[in-house]
C-alpha cells in the first residue's frame, strides 16, 4: 500500500487486493478457451476430411460403386461435423467472453492513480477489508495549480480569461506568483451577489500546495 506523501504517476499502482481466487479462475477460463480453440481447429480439419469423402461417395455412387445407404452415411457425416464446428464455436465465444470478465475483474484488483500527484490520505492497512464503495486514496494533483475564488458581481465584464493575477500567500513575505484567468462564470450567485473566477498558477508553485487560502489580486478594467 502506498504511503501518505508519496509523488505517484497516473496508472501508478497504489494497492493490490487479494487476486487469488481470481487468478485461478482466470487460469482456468484460459486453459478452457485454449481447449475449446483445439478442438475448433480439430473439427475444421475434420470437417475437410469428411466433405473429401461425401465428394468421392458421390462419384462412386455414380459409377454404382457403393450403396445409397452408404452415400447417406457419408453425407450425414459431412452435415454433421458442420454443425458440431458452428457448436465449437459458440462455445469458443462464450468461453472468451467469460476469459475477458474475468480479466476485467482481476484488473480492478489493481488500483492505481488516476492522475499525476500526490497521495495526500490514505484510509485503508496492509490487510485490510475492503468492500464496493470504500475510500481507499485521496490523490491530489499538484501541477497544474488552480487558484478559484469570488468577485463582486459587479466586476463582471470586467475580468476575462487570459488576464493575468497576482497570487500571494498569506504569511510568506515575499513569495508573489503570476496566475492567468482560465474562466469566469457568466451567471451570478444569487445568494452571495458574486461571480466565480478560476485561474492557473503559472511557473514554479514555491510554497503554494492544493488546498492553501491565498490572496488574489484583481486589476479592474
Amino acid at each position: 500500500v502506498t504511503d501518505v506523501g508519496t509523488r505517484v504517476r497516473k496508472g501508478q499502482l497504489l494497492a493490490q487486493l487479494d487476486d487469488r481466487q481470481l487468478r485461478a479462475d482466470r487460469d482456468a477460463a484460459d486453459a478452457r478457451v485454449k481447449s475449446l480453440a483445439a478442438d475448433l481447429k480439430h473439427w475444421q480439419e475434420l470437417s475437410k476430411v469428411r466433405y473429401a469423402d461425401l465428394a468421392r461417395a458421390e462419384e462412386m455412387w455414380k459409377a454404382q460403386l457403393i450403396t445409397a445407404q452408404q452415400l447417406e452415411h457419408d453425407r450425414y457425416s459431412a452435415v454433421g461435423s458442420k454443425y458440431e464446428i458452428e457448436r465449437q464455436q459458440e462455445d469458443l465465444r462464450n468461453a472468451q467472453e467469460t476469459l475477458r470478465s474475468l480479466q476485467l475483474e482481476l484488473d480492478k484488483t489493481r488500483i492505481v492513480a488516476p492522475f499525476d500527484g500526490v497521495v495526500a490520505r490514505r484510509y485503508v492497512r496492509v490487510g485490510e477489508k475492503v468492500a464496493t464503495n470504500d475510500r481507499l486514496f485521496w490523490v491530489t494533483a499538484t501541477s497544474p495549480l488552480n487558484v478559484k475564488f469570488t468577485l463582486p458581481e459587479e466586476m463582471l465584464g470586467k475580468v476575462k480569461p487570459g488576464e493575468e493575477l497576482k497570487v500571494t500567500l498569506p504569511g510568506a513575505a515575499g513569495e508573489e506568483h503570476k496566475a492567468k484567468v482560465t474562466s469566469v462564470s457568466p451567471v451570478v450567485d444569487p445568494s452571495s451577489g458574486t461571480i466565480e473566477v478560476q485561474a492557473v498558477v503559472l511557473g514554479a508553485p514555491g510554497q503554494l500546495r492544493p488546498g492553501m487560502t491565498v490572496d488574489v489580486s484583481v486589476k479592474a478594467q
